[in-house]
């Protein structure tokens, strides 16, 4: 079994499954696409990519039967013409309510570029490995946040025998930060923006996925010592430490509002699907429980 191990110089604050995201608006509902800064199809260029599905976006007259298919009446459709074309122009032909409005129309409707990379950008070095539609069923993908380096891990669907291949790292002052992306069915989609302009939009394994490797790059965490603690919070960590099962790495960190944030990782568990879980207390200055505010979490 081999798993990888961050060096002694790091510090690891996130292990999560990711992939490539994938469309939700109908126009591009299932779809992806690897672009340059003209919009051009890159995915050909990309060197030791192997061949990968090819997507047309549906137009509005496409996503308007397919939406009145579901009813099969062309009366129906007819009637409901106006509420679908206002609609697809939101992007969100019949789940507009639960996915919302799109931050980036031209991103997310028109289009749903996953990699956005001039010739001789950062993003155009990610690996295919992180292509659903590239990768085997059977293979998985994590991203690997320390407080050094980013990295791409591949490993196969196998909770008992972990065998990690390091596909793709950079160092941390590479990624200018990570935004979450409202836009997205489950919450789950980010975007990693590179130093040099280039980006990519990926996906976690959940919401709390996302949320635990975007956390450390939207904002380089201030790791703090057990001795820099108050005693209050010396207690509630002891009470963080109580509670769990089994061995793992303990960070604690100044967070953006102030507040202090002890994550627990469980390092001795890696699932394939979703990586390293973790457990935390956020606290005040004297180990006190506080609100989430927000950059928190």
């Amino acid at each position: 079994m081999t798993r990888w191990q961050p060096e002694a110089d790091e510090t690891l604050l996130a292990r999560c499954g990711v992939s490539f995201a994938t469309g939700v608006a109908t126009p591009v509902s299932g779809m992806r696409w690897f672009r340059d800064t003209t919009r051009r199809d890159i995915q050909d260029e990309l060197p030791g990519w192997p061949t990968g599905p090819e997507f047309t976006a549906r137009t509005k007259n496409e996503s308007r039967l397919r939406e009145g298919g579901k009813f099969g009446a062309r009366t129906l459709l007819v009637a409901t013409l106006g509420v679908l074309e206002s609609l697809a122009g939101s992007g969100s032909t019949g789940n507009v309510s639960r996915l919302g409005q799109p931050e980036e129309s031209e991103n997310e409707v028109e289009d749903f570029p996953v990699m956005w990379a001039a010739p001789g950008t950062l993003a155009r070095t990610l690996p295919w490995q992180l292509d659903p539609g590239r990768r085997p069923d059977t293979d998985r993908t994590h991203l690997v946040v320390t407080t050094r380096r980013v990295l791409v891990l591949g490993l196969q669907d196998d909770k008992n025998a972990t065998h990690d291949e390091v596909l793709w790292e950079t160092e941390r002052s590479n990624i200018s930060t990570a935004k979450r992306m409202k836009f997205s069915r489950y919450k789950v989609d980010f975007k990693l923006m590179f130093a040099d302009g280039s980006w990519s939009r990926l996906a976690g394994w959940n919401t709390n996925c996302r949320d635990d490797v975007t956390r450390p790059l939207a904002t380089p965490p201030e790791l703090l010592a057990d001795d820099g603690l108050t005693e209050g919070q010396r207690a509630t960590v002891a009470e963080l430490l109580k509670r769990q099962k089994g061995p793992g790495d303990l960070v604690i960190s100044r967070r953006p509002s102030g507040h202090f944030l002890a994550e627990y990782l469980r390092t001795s568990t890696i699932d394939p699907d979703y990586g390293i879980s973790s457990d935390f207390s956020l606290m005040g200055v004297n180990g006190e429980d506080v609100p989430f505010q927000e950059g928190d979490l």
